[in-house]
This record gives C-alpha cells, structure tokens and sequence, in this order.
C-alpha cells in the first residue's frame, strides 16, 4: 500500500513539472512567421562557435569584417569574416586555447597614431589576446595574463570601454568561475616602448549571484555604462568609468529568460537612445530593452518585446546602427550552436518586431 502511494506521488510530480516545462517552451513557441530570417550565414569554424565583433571600416564600409571566435581547447581560434560570410583565412589566427569572447574598439593611442583593435579571452591560458585591425597583427607579446593571483582565473567575457573625455581605452573581462564580490577586472590598455599593449588592473568591482556563471559583457561607450549577464539571474548595470565607483546601478531582465540570460548587444538610434538585447538563449530569442531606460529613471530598464531569430541556443552577439552594403539599418550577428554566425539586416529585425531603425 506504501508503495503504491509512493508511485502515485512520483507520478503526480513528474506530470507537474513535465506540464510546468510544457507550459513554459509553449510560452516561446513561435510561428515560422515571426522569425526573422539570416541575410547571410558564414562558413563554419573549425569546431564550436561562441562570440561575434563587428569591425566597420569608416573609409570603405564594404570592407567591414565580422571576428568570431571558436572555443575549441586545442586549435581555437578567432576567425575573421567578411561580409558574405566567407572565413578570411590568411588573417584568422588559430591553434589557441578556448577562445571565449570578442571585442573591437577604435583609436587605441599607438605612438604618433592611433589603431583598432581586436580583443579575445583565451580561457585555457588564463590570458587576454589583443591584436591589430584590420591586419590581425599580434600586438600582446603572445598573451597577457588576467585574474592573476586568484584560484578561480579562466577568462571567458571580455568588452572594452574607450572613456570620451579622454578616449582612454580600458578593457573589462569576466571569468568561469568566480567570487559573489568582484567578480569582474578592468584593465587599462596603453602602448609600451617595444611596440606591445601594456594592461594596467585598475579595479575589481561587480556582484555574482552564484547560480551558474557570468560571460557577456557589453559597454554604452556614450552613456558610460557596463552591463553582464548573471546567468540565469539577471543583467547587471554599472558605470564604466572606474574613476565613478563601483556601486551597481541596476538589475533587470529577472524572470524573463527561459533558462540563460546570455550575450549582450547595444543598438544605438543616437547618442542616448536605443535598445539593448539580451540572448534568451534556450528560447532562440533575443529580449529587447530600451537603452535610455524610462522617462522617470535610467536605471530602469523595462522589457519592450521579444524578436525571434534562427539561431539556435545563442549565447553571442554583436549590432551596429551603422548601414553597411545589404543591411541597411545596421547588422545584428549572433552565434548559432552549427559552429556559424548568423547576419541579419536591422530593417528586417525592426519591422517584425515594432523598433526604430537609425535616421
């Protein structure tokens, strides 16, 4: 009789959170028709695929790159793509360990000029690879170490900040694993005498809720800010300027995620409005939030709505506001789990989804 009572309870909850994940996937089941389609999808990178960068080229857009990176352990690598998609092989760089993330930032000071760059977490060397671009020229010395000192190292999220009072540039990594206190480092980035990028720690700052990891990062140059993904948590808010404290500004987005709440994109309509999406990975979603936050407070920021894209379990992406040759309105770039990138034309993402495009 106990027994008996016993499968009957089993039952009763295996059929309660089988109907609770029902309803939960049903809630994101979408129509064909929703979904925004990829103009281009690119070649595929030797193994996985993880996080995109757009590179655009001020005097010849046509010539804008796509950097992506491929995280497997022993020949990964950070591929460059044009805008067709197709890999670029001669300034790819692979046979590197784990590569996680990608950022590009402009005008990094280099003597008498001025250089892009291409920043990469290599994860299994506890390292950060910067290079030039669009050359792809190694300009770190073979790889500069971060979280040194700390048991819990393996750098996977990284994001650059350029401070516009004086386009310092700093760079901003997260890692694996990590403490519920300064979970993130900021590095300041200047040239040395021996033609290197030198990086200086300039603090530790942002809270971790413990429940799974924190990897996408993304900063609004032009509001000042920094926002990352406590997985499975929410998106936290700081300043980026590390001379503005550390006190965090906002968590959003809790509740709203299926299961992650991943990688992290900026559209910029001007210099203080647009949107910030977030990957809703396991939903093949991205949620949408206003930039500038509400009317009554920055700090708030309120989901507006939820595009629909091919990808699948997306947890990297990249958008520009700038128009490049067929995607006008700006690119979005997402990685997808078949080891690609997906491109997708801004027009097409704005009108299924109600958003402004750039005037």
């Amino acid at each position: 009789m106990m027994i008996s009572r016993m499968l009957v309870v089993v039952v009763i909850v295996t059929c309660t959170i089988s109907c609770r994940l029902s309803s939960t996937q049903a809630k994101h089941t979408v129509p064909d028709s929703a979904i925004v389609q990829p103009v281009v999808i690119t070649e595929k990178v030797f193994e996985d695929s993880d996080d995109p960068a757009i590179w655009i080229d001020s005097l010849n857009p046509s010539q804008s790159l796509i950097i992506g990176t491929d995280k497997h352990t022993a020949n990964g690598g950070v591929y460059v793509f044009t805008l067709d998609g197709k890999i670029d092989r001669k300034r790819s760089v692979t046979g590197l360990k784990r590569v996680n993330n990608a950022d590009v930032a402009y005008g990094l000071q280099w003597g008498d000029t001025a250089i892009d760059i291409v920043a990469a977490t290599e994860r299994d060397r506890n390292m950060i690879r910067i290079f030039s671009l669009p050359d792809m020229k190694v300009i770190d010395g073979g790889g500069i170490e971060v979280f040194t000192g700390e048991q819990q190292r393996s750098p996977m999220g990284i994001a650059f900040y350029t401070r516009p009072s004086d386009h310092a540039v700093f760079v901003i990594v997260s890692r694996k694993e990590g403490p519920a206190e300064n979970y993130l480092e900021q590095y300041l980035l200047t040239a040395s005498t021996n033609g290197t990028v030198e990086a200086k720690l300039v603090r530790k700052f942002g809270q971790f809720s413990g429940k799974k990891e924190i990897e996408s990062i993304a900063v609004d140059n032009e509001l000042g800010y920094v926002y990352y993904s406590d997985e499975q948590f929410g998106i936290r808010k700081y300043y980026a300027d590390p001379e503005k404290g550390n006190k965090e500004l906002a968590v959003f987005g809790k509740g709203e995620y299926l299961e992650d709440n991943e990688g992290i994109s900026i559209y910029k309509l001007d210099a203080a409005t647009g949107y910030i999406l977030v990957s809703n990975q396991s939903a093949n979603t991205f949620n949408v939030y206003h930039r500038e936050g509400s009317s009554s407070n920055p700090h708030e920021h309120k989901k507006i709505t939820e595009v629909a894209v091919k990808t699948n379990q997306s947890d990297g992406s990249d958008v520009t506001s700038v128009s490049l040759p067929g995607f006008e309105g700006g690119l979005f770039v997402a990685m997808s789990t078949d080891s690609t990138f997906q491109l997708y034309r801004w027009k097409d993402i704005a009108e299924k989804a109600g958003l402004k495009l750039k005037k």
